[in-house]
């Protein structure tokens, strides 16, 4: 078998190459005969001239041979390799990657021997390295698979670890897994600067400027050149700035005691091998910085607080502790055990050494297992994301091949005319010819456009970067242009992550809450001060802010001896024994406690769920829990059971299951969670520009719907799925139960017509056994009490009918749909938008002095019309301030700070042109896009980048088009008339389109997101009439004008392939092509309702306004010298009036053309519902 199906998500398929013998490769030989039969063939039978041009194209042809080899994978594996299916001959594989992971690749085979070991004889291995993974052929599945990590193993396997028994498994190890380092080889500028020049628009470009050299554009042809270079150049310094900012992460230098051969030694965390076994704990360097932790692992015996922020950026210490209580036999999951695991690059701020663990660590550390190293950690993964989206960035790749290719025809019907009546003549040269045809050919690419497609996306990368949003994978920004179904977590996303403790439900029949925490029984009381995961650090409690409301509400107090006092009163202290951490999967978290002499399981979670664990479940239980969730309030059931006798060992060593089971109900804790200042206005306004909302969380149905209305999510009467009562079935129901309708997945879509629908995890299951997902899920405006693996199916399955899906969350528990969506968006580090300078300084300041990654970069949200691109440039270098203001400083120092900080910005992210550095700490693992941010507002600003981006493309495509088609013609009939453009005409020409294109490219998006939403393809109607609309006015203007133009020079006769000479028809077609041009920008420059209007876009105005006082001025030839240098002859006065007059008629006429069409033609909400019917029922007839 020649090719493999890999499947996976950087690997989709492998072929099997053998490299061709040098004599015997398709881009040598063939051409070797060519220039063997030249001298012997073509020299004799033509004239040297004619025959030098042969030769010419033969070289031509071969060194476009070469240059598609470094171009097209695939054509260089015809040239140069053959196709083979036995894996033992092949010496290299072609690599597909999956969709959005780049382009292929040709990467060497490696085989090696690895050493018998006891249980079997010598084995051959047979692998691949490709972007820093490797990839190992499996006899059993007969493909490639990823180099397997014990990350996969059971609990068991990890808690008997006793890591590597003799040398020889440690040396089979090493030669298996390498070092855990980041090793790349870092680029030179030379070695950058020669990829560059070598991608084939710059090829193209350079071969277009020889042609104009040879057609005597010497000013024209060097200004490109000199244009291409600078952009080329400026990209390759940006690329190499990116790479050395990356090659600066490695892995700590530390020594680590690690348990091998049967006792402890020092080994490097350069050295660690997956398996070992490895004492971790706090280390400082040599001048006091916290060490990181090298290498993925799983704690075994221990527990330790780490700081993550380095990889999620969420500066809130996370608590990690031994997967001992964990089931032997279970299989260690990536996601659901999060809290066992220690990742990379992570530091560790405290740690707790298990000292009743079988395997002493000798320096007090924590016990952990390996688990992957290298690339394959978290900081590696996140660092393969970064370094491998560092090339250059343009949107709409496919569709600007194709457009270019619909260029390309025109302009080949042109050449050929001119070939035709070229060859009618046999007195033309056949060189001059040939170089015209050429040249009509090579005008369909402007030098500009690579470079235009780069900028508009880097403008965008820059516009988010100020504001604190840094993105690692850019071709997702045009998708935010076309995203049309947003979704929202609700904790900490929507509301606030500041809970408040608002008492305590359930004690009695009366469904009120308690509030006076002196009238609540100790029980509780000692459940909500101990049933916690916070931690005492650095003299202060760090954790979940609900559990620190609850315990701040309950007036006790949390020490560093794992115990909980009250403050006042005369309560009894509790003293955490063993604690089982919350887990999503399980909807609870549970403590093993002693009071006093006595040991108490508490527990605590989802009402629902620790309904099913009580031994008695209260009357009014459901309905005081309901009546609290509908009013938007955060309900969680408390629990408790008394434990015998026992030692602290053995309390500690008590299954999970054990603990909560048997349990006695001990009231409703009750948290009221504010939503953020700007969440309903925000999400109003995504609401009004025609984006359908979703939310997505795992928080209750009844206060997930009392949210969604309270921020637009939702303004129809809602109805929750859930089980019928009596039978087995399922029905709707309103929030307060007074309507009830039964569950029919067929008329889902005539029910979402009328009212809001809400479904809960436990429906979603039902819908994957019933294979109703395609029909339900698409109409539903709030998922409840789901689980991170269902959120990521929602997401898949809004796709797979045809929506573009933003998801925004907050980056820890929602990963998998964060990757998953089109526009993934994670809110990290939360330091409130709203906030003023002193405030924003103090928050940066503190977190300098944490152990956090990066300064905050919060938003500012004071932006006028007149002061929003002020305050986008400066809000991140004023409020990154580490001091505060000074109210006392002159308008004119103040003038000189700010332009300090501008200045040290700039200089900080390059030169502007080029995309920022996204470093380790901007970027998060969960996302493409990472804001810095206590709000959704970057939802917004992501969106109306994207629809910038997206709109700014499309008109670049369409003047584009009118340019080239227009050059065409000039360039073919009228060239045949003998009309030519001057070498300093062609130059200006070229300034004026790239100032235009530039100026374009830097139109800010509108503050305000509209309703009408932008046309995400280049081929749609509105593109094509208003191409052809245009193209057909201008053709009739330039034709008219030269037919005029020869009423005034009919006796003068010009030579076709003769030198430039000025004349009339020259002039007056030149000035109209300038006209056409500078009609062209003006009347498709596509403004409001997406971007800046001309009237707004100052740099654009006056560049329109230069040019039409340009024209005026060189048309009434008021200053005879300019146009002589312009080598422009004077134009009659009745000529020059009938010129302007034209014009402006073609202004006008192409303006109301395209207006009409902008009316006739809006952006659309795609029509998703005729997919959703289309999928579901090809769905239905593979299930039948």
């Amino acid at each position: 078998m020649s090719t493999f199906n890999v499947g996976g998500k950087v690997v989709d398929t492998v072929d099997l190459l053998r490299k061709r013998h040098w004599a015997w490769r398709l881009d040598l030989w063939p051409f070797a005969i060519l220039y063997a039969v030249w001298p012997v063939a073509v020299v004799p039978s033509l004239d040297f001239t004619d025959a030098s041009i042969v030769l010419g194209c033969f070289a031509v042809f071969h060194i476009l041979v070469i240059l598609f080899t470094v171009w097209s994978v695939d054509f260089k594996c015809l040239l140069q390799y053959s196709k083979v299916k036995d894996i033992h001959r092949a010496d290299a594989c072609k690599i597909t990657p999956a969709k959005f992971c780049g382009s292929k690749e040709v990467v060497p085979l490696h085989y090696r021997k690895l050493a018998a070991s006891s249980t079997s004889l010598d084995t051959e291995e047979i692998y691949f390295d490709f972007r820093k993974q490797r990839f190992i052929y499996s006899n059993e599945k007969n493909t490639f698979c990823k180099l397997p990590y014990p990350s996969k193993e059971t609990i068991g396997y990890y808690l008997k670890g006793t890591g590597y028994g003799t040398e020889a498994k440690i040396v089979a190890a090493s030669e298996k897994w390498g070092r855990n380092v980041f090793e790349y080889p870092q680029p030179t500028f030379q070695k950058l600067m020669k990829e560059q020049i070598m991608e084939p628009f710059f090829v193209f470009q350079v071969f277009c400027v020889g042609l104009w050299c040879l057609d005597e554009y010497w000013y024209y042809s060097l200004f490109t050149l000199f244009m291409l270079f600078m952009f080329e150049s400026t990209m390759a310094k940006s690329r190499l700035k990116t790479l050395t900012e990356l090659r600066r992460v490695k892995v700590d230098t530390q020594t680590l005691m690690v348990y091998r051969c049967g006792k402890w030694v020092k080994v490097s965390g350069t050295e660690l091998l997956p398996g070992d076994v490895v004492s971790i704990g706090r280390a400082s360097g040599p001048s006091g910085e916290d060490k990181s932790v090298p290498a993925d692992m799983i704690i075994i015996a221990g527990s330790a607080i780490v700081n993550e922020a380095i990889l999620t950026g969420e500066s809130t210490p996370q608590w990690k502790v031994s997967v001992m209580g964990r089931g032997n036999d279970e299989k260690l999951s990536a996601r659901r055990d999060k809290p066992h695991v220690l990742f990379g690059g992570t530091k560790i701020l405290q740690h707790t050494p298990d000292k009743a663990f079988h395997l002493k660590a000798p320096d007090g550390g924590c016990l952990a297992v390996v688990l992957r190293t290298g690339f394959e950690t978290s900081q590696g993964k996140l660092m393969r994301t970064i370094l491998f989206s560092t090339e250059r960035v343009t949107a709409n790749s496919w569709e600007s091949g194709l457009f270019i290719l619909f260029l390309v025809v025109f302009a080949l019907i042109a050449a050929g005319y001119v070939l035709k009546k070229g060859l009618e003549d046999p007195t033309r040269s056949k060189y001059k010819l040939i170089l015209s045809c050429s040249l009509i050919i090579t005008s369909v690419i402007p030098p500009e456009l690579p470079m235009e497609l780069s900028i508009a996306v880097n403008t965008s990368l820059i516009a988010l970067a100020r504001r604190g949003i840094y993105c690692t994978e850019p071709f997702r920004i045009p998708f935010a242009g076309k995203v049309d179904i947003c979704c929202f977590d609700k904790t900490g996303t929507l509301t606030s992550d500041d809970m408040e403790f608002s008492g305590v439900g359930g004690l009695t029949d009366n469904e009120n809450l308690e509030t006076e925490m002196s009238k609540v029984p100790d029980r509780t009381l000692e459940i909500l001060a101990s049933c916690h995961a916070l931690v005492f650090m650095d003299n202060k409690l760090v954790g979940d802010p609900l559990e620190k409301a609850a315990l701040k509400g309950i007036e006790w107090s949390y020490k560093s001896d794992e115990k909980a006092v009250p403050k006042k009163g005369s309560g009894n202290s509790v003293q955490i024994v063993q604690r089982h951490h919350f887990a999503s999967y399980l909807k609870r978290m549970a403590v093993v406690v002693r009071v006093q002499e006595q040991f108490f399981a508490f527990v605590k979670g989802a009402p629902e769920t620790i309904q099913e664990r009580l031994v008695e479940v209260p009357a009014s239980y459901v309905e005081t829990y309901k009546k609290h969730t509908r009013q938007g309030s955060r309900v969680l059931a408390l629990a408790y059971k008394s434990l015998p006798e026992m030692t602290v060992s053995e309390a500690r060593s008590l299954e999970r299951d054990t603990v909560e089971s048997g349990l006695l109900f001990a009231g409703f804790a009750v948290f009221n969670c504010p939503i953020r200042g700007d969440s309903a206005t925000v999400l109003s306004e995504l609401k009004n520009s025609s984006h359908d909302l979703v939310m997505i969380t795992g928080d209750q149905a009844l206060t997930a719907c009392h949210v969604a209305g309270q921020v637009n999510i939702i303004s129809k009467p809602a109805l929750i799925l859930g089980k019928a009562q009596g039978n087995g079935g399922y029905e709707w129901a309103s929030p307060d139960e007074t309507n009830i309708i039964s569950y029919r997945e067929n008329e889902v879509d005539a029910l979402s017509e009328d009212h809001d629908l809400c479904i809960g995890g436990d429906c979603i299951e039902m819908l994957q056994q019933s294979s109703a997902t395609l029909k339900v899920i698409p109409y539903v405006k709030v998922f409840a009490r789901v689980a991170p693996e269902q959120k990521e199916l929602i997401i898949t399955t809004f796709k797979s009918v045809g929506r573009v899906t933003l998801m925004c969350g907050d980056g820890t528990n929602d990963v998998g749909a964060l990757k998953q969506a089109h526009v993934g968006v994670a809110l990290l580090n939360a330091i409130p938008p709203d906030q003023k300078d002193k405030s924003a300084s103090d928050a940066s300041s503190k977190n300098e002095t944490s152990k956090s990654a990066k300064p905050k970069k919060p938003k500012s949200t004071t932006e006028d019309a007149e002061n929003l691109s002020k305050t986008r440039t400066l809000s991140k270098s004023e409020s990154t301030s580490s001091q505060p203001v000074n109210r006392h400083l002159t308008a004119a120092e103040k003038q000189r700070q700010k332009l300090k900080k501008m200045m040290d910005e700039m200089n900080e992210e390059s030169d502007g042109r080029s995309a920022p550095i996204v470093k380790l700490g901007d970027a998060s693992m969960a996302s493409p896009f990472t804001a810095k941010h206590a709000s959704v507002a970057p939802t917004t600003d992501i969106i109306r980048q994207g629809r910038s981006t997206l709109v700014t493309t499309l008109q670049m495509f369409k003047i584009l088009g009118l340019n080239c088609l227009a050059t065409a013609y000039v360039l073919s009939v009228m060239n045949l008339d003998g009309v030519k453009l001057g070498d300093v005409q062609a130059t200006i020409s070229g300034v004026f389109t790239a100032a235009f294109f530039l100026f374009i490219s830097h139109a800010k998006p509108l503050q305000a997101l509209s309703a009408e939403r932008p046309h995400p393809n280049i081929f749609c109607y509105y593109v094509f009439l208003s191409l052809l609309g245009q193209f057909a006015v201008h053709l009739s203007f330039l034709i008219y004008s030269v037919k005029e133009a020869e009423k005034y020079m009919p006796d003068e006769c010009i030579e076709p392939d003769s030198d430039f000479h000025p004349n009339l028809v020259n002039t007056v077609s030149y000035m109209v092509s300038m006209m056409l041009q500078v009609a062209t920008f003006a009347v498709n420059y596509m403004g409001h309702p997406f971007n800046q209007g001309i009237s707004e876009n100052r740099p654009f105005r006056y560049a329109l306004l230069a040019a039409v006082g340009f024209f005026t001025v060189i048309s009434s030839d008021v200053f005879r010298d300019l146009n002589d240098s312009l080598k422009l002859v004077p134009l009659p006065r009745e000529l020059r009036n009938k010129l302007l007059i034209w014009a402006a008629l073609t202004f006008l006429v192409c303006y109301s053309w395209e207006s009409f069409l902008r009316w006739a033609f809006p952006g659309k909400m795609p029509a998703w519902r005729k997919k959703q019917r289309h999928v579901a029922a090809t769905q239905e007839k593979k299930l039948n």
